[in-house]
């Protein structure tokens, strides 16, 4: 289909062009995948067939545009008023979230408008109502904004399992998704059930490099504070800049780092998922209005927002996996035709060689993934449930509805049948319980047993089950500053302080389930644990920092601190190379210390950790604790590691592993979310909602029955599956073991420089402040000496 008239000369009117991968959207009736930098038309693409057929009348829905982002929907609204006020077309966009108003969301279910802006858990609550065909019915095209970040996520089975639903409604649909960072393109078509790939050109490569400090990077720790006044001095320079830091309570000191190095008070933002939707909607509004110099921010702000006059990027810590980094550097001059600019600052020196890595293939344009197993079934099992509230079904015809959607082409029928009998009783050791009795079959056909429970399971739609929060306000004003853990609240006592939206607040009391704070601007702040995103560098960036620091002759992209510190390391050790398993045995102050390097990432090597200990326990080697970081793990104990080869046998490993698994607080963890998606736990009641402590001891009685019970119960597999892809990563150890790697071993005659900064990160936990940096500085400094390096 050629552009229309009216939508050509509007094109002209800007002085654009379309480009290809818009006219190519344009021309078929085939699902897409389109594959587009960012700053290339994506979303104008996406949206281009819809405005062409939108100029003859149309009555109900026609698109429905899903994002990943509340903010992205507002964005992409905001960017669409222009196009249709031009071509002067009469019709409604309108967006369906979290915050839009109830009365507002009940006239979308009777009047939809003709573009719809949603999440996938605002999709499948408008899925679970009666009216979803009438809705529905009318639907011609779906746009998946950022369906890379979705994909690698049960988010993603979530939304695929609503188009299934939706084709049922729309035979003809048409779905395009749209993305800019895919690291295998086939993948993720398959994933969309199916699509035609539309790669775009690439556009110039990224302007992209380490930012240039006046003091080295520390050996362990730090946060990247040690460059703010290098940071600062590259926000001077630039229009707009996003500082991207890769946890939350990270970003809140570092923040707070940039304004003490700030005499200027240039005005700079902070936004992080901890704080309050309106402080972040006040921070997002006061960058759109140009009124920032600077935004201190997490994944927040990752995703496809475009704020057009950012011009540099600065990403504060290694980035851990490339395809991220290449995401936030687009968000630097967002235009197809100019390079992106961007520059990275390692938080310490092993980092340094992470930044080298992940520096290459970006210049190679290599991405990585994050890899997701297909088909998850808690997601399966919320699927059912929100179907059941929508109106009754025949399983059959569910259940070849279901296996329409990517992920779950190779769903066999017992685990649906599994599923619905979880559904509908509970499982073996739970049927006997009215509350778990949810589906009942009439007449062939399943239903809701009381259809008044409806509305507790869209009260608890979705795959995000976010740690136990509480609110934090300004006591007085009652104005909220955002959310902390349950944990943290509870180490609290009134006169305590610590950091949250940029600020030191002291906690005087709890009421009604929130914290009361005062601001105390001249204290010491504790700092808040935020639980962010814990994120391990990616299998493929950890094969290439292994690869870097195993050729020397690739050491000339290093800083000479760095090269020489890897030069001393192989003379008195040697240096972990791709193909082997490099491990050191030394003593130091009485204590025997063990250390290998796997770079499996820091859940890995938590888990191996663990593992580990537990034989060294059982061999008589007195273990004493470990320290685990993305790149290796330390164990120190009262007797020495001899010979490690028996203790890495994975078939050992592999035994180990589950008996600890059987009987781990993590598991018991990793059940309640799954429990919580499955629909067998509700967080949000009627006129309440769970503590934290309530889900908690609700969710440890269920798992101990059912382990004690039923210990083959559809949840239980469930979580041992889950558990061992990315709760403890223990798939990466036998990756790691599987290819059966040479195992070099050394006895250096003290602590080495490899091993050194992890010594550094297992005694930085106790003190906070200027007096507690001196000291970690001066213990750098002696460790370093004793390992040969001045």
């Amino acid at each position: 289909m050629p552009l229309p008239p009216k939508i050509a000369a509007w094109f002209t009117a800007q002085g654009w062009v379309p480009h290809p991968h818009q006219i190519a959207l344009m021309e078929t009736d085939r699902d897409s995948l389109l594959i587009a930098p960012t700053g290339g038309g994506k979303t104008l693409a996406g949206f281009l067939p819809t405005l062409a057929a939108l100029q003859a009348p149309h009555k109900g829905l026609h698109t429905l545009y899903i994002s990943p982002l509340k903010a992205l929907t507002h964005d992409i609204a905001r960017n669409l008023a222009r196009p249709v006020a031009a071509l002067d077309l009469n019709i409604r966009i309108e967006d369906r979230t979290g915050d839009t108003r109830p009365g507002q969301r009940a006239r979308q279910r009777v009047d939809p408008p003709h573009i719809l802006l949603t999440t996938p858990e605002s999709l499948a609550l408008m899925l679970s109502y009666p009216q979803a065909p009438l809705i529905f019915g009318s639907l011609r095209r779906v746009v998946i904004d950022e369906i890379h970040a979705l994909a690698e996520s049960k988010r993603g089975d979530q939304l695929m399992l609503g188009l299934a639903r939706l084709r049922s409604f729309a035979p003809d649909l048409t779905v395009t998704g749209l993305s800019a960072t895919v690291e295998n393109p086939a993948k993720l078509a398959d994933f969309m059930g199916g699509a035609q790939v539309v790669l775009a050109d690439p556009g110039p490569a990224p302007d992209i490099s380490m930012l240039p400090t006046h003091t080295p990077p520390p050996w362990a720790g730090n946060g990247g504070q040690y460059a703010a006044g290098d940071v600062m001095d590259a926000i001077r320079a630039a229009r707009l800049t996003l500082v991207f830091i890769n946890t939350r309570a990270q970003a809140e000191l570092f923040f707070q780092a940039l304004w003490a190095v700030n005499p200027d008070n240039l005005p700079i933002g902070l936004h992080h998922g901890s704080l309050s939707r309106e402080v972040r909607q006040k921070a997002e509004a006061a960058m759109a209005a140009g009124q920032l110099r600077a935004m201190v921010c997490t994944g927040s702000l990752d995703l496809g927002i475009d704020w057009g006059d950012v011009d540099l990027v600065i990403q504060v810590g290694a980035p851990k996996n490339i395809k991220r980094l290449f995401q936030r550097i687009g968000r630097a001059n967002h235009r197809y035709d100019t390079p992106s600019r961007a520059r990275i600052v390692p938080a310490n020196r092993f980092e340094v060689i992470e930044c080298v890595a992940a520096l290459e293939a970006v210049a190679e344009r290599d991405l990585d993934g994050t890899p997701h197993p297909s088909a998850p079934l808690d997601v399966l099992c919320q699927h059912i449930l929100l179907c059941a509230c929508a109106a009754p079904f025949d399983a059959a015809s569910l259940y070849h509805e279901v296996k329409r959607a990517g992920p779950y082409r190779t769903l066999s029928r017992a685990d649906f049948d599994a599923c619905l009998d979880f559904c509908a009783t509970g499982g073996y050791a739970l049927r006997a319980y009215d509350r778990w009795q949810r589906l009942i079959l009439q007449e062939n056909l399943w239903q809701l047993r009381d259809p008044r429970a409806a509305r507790l399971l869209r009260m608890n739609i979705g795959t995000i089950v976010n740690p136990e929060l509480m609110q934090v306000r300004r006591r007085g004003n009652l104005a909220r500053l955002g959310e902390v853990e349950e944990s943290f609240a509870a180490s609290l006592s009134p006169g305590d302080t610590f950091l949250i939206g940029g600020q030191t607040v002291r906690y005087d009391r709890l009421r009604d389930m929130m914290l009361e704070v005062t601001p105390q601007p001249a204290r010491q702040p504790k700092i808040a644990v935020f639980s962010g995103l814990k994120m391990a560098t990616s299998t493929e960036l950890s094969a290439r920092v292994l690869a870097l620091i195993g050729d020397p002759s690739r050491w000339e992209a290093l800083p000479k601190h760095t090269r020489d510190w890897l030069a001393l390391q192989k003379s008195i050790s040697a240096l972990p190379t791709p193909g082997t398993l490099t491990c050191e045995t030394f003593e130091r102050s009485g204590r025997a210390y063990f250390c290998l390097y796997g770079f499996c990432g820091r859940n890995a090597h938590q888990t191996l950790g663990l593992l580990l200990t537990r034989r060294m326990e059982e061999d008589g080697l007195g273990p004493l604790g470990f320290v685990a970081t993305d790149y290796a793990l330390l164990i120190w104990s009262v007797d020495p590691v001899l010979d490690p080869a028996p203790l890495l046998r994975l078939e050992n490993l592999t035994e180990g592993m589950e008996q600890w698994l059987a009987s781990n607080a993590l598991m018991k963890r990793g059940f309640r979310t799954i429990a919580t998606i499955a629909g067998l736990l509700h967080r949000n009641l009627p006129g309440t909602r769970k503590s934290g402590k309530q889900a908690t001891f609700s969710s440890d009685i269920l798992y101990d029955t059912l382990l004690k019970y039923d210990p083959d119960h559809l949840l239980l597999r469930i979580t041992r599956d889950a558990a061992r892809h990315g709760l403890v990563d223990f798939e990466r150890i036998e990756a790691m073991l599987a290819s059966r790697p040479e195992i070099v071993h050394t006895t250096p005659p003290h602590v080495t420089p490899l091993a050194a900064p992890l010594l550094l990160e297992a005694g930085k936990v106790p003190i906070r402040g200027l007096g507690a940096e001196r000291l970690l500085e001066a213990e750098a400094a002696r460790m370093m000496a004793e390992a040969g390096l001045a």
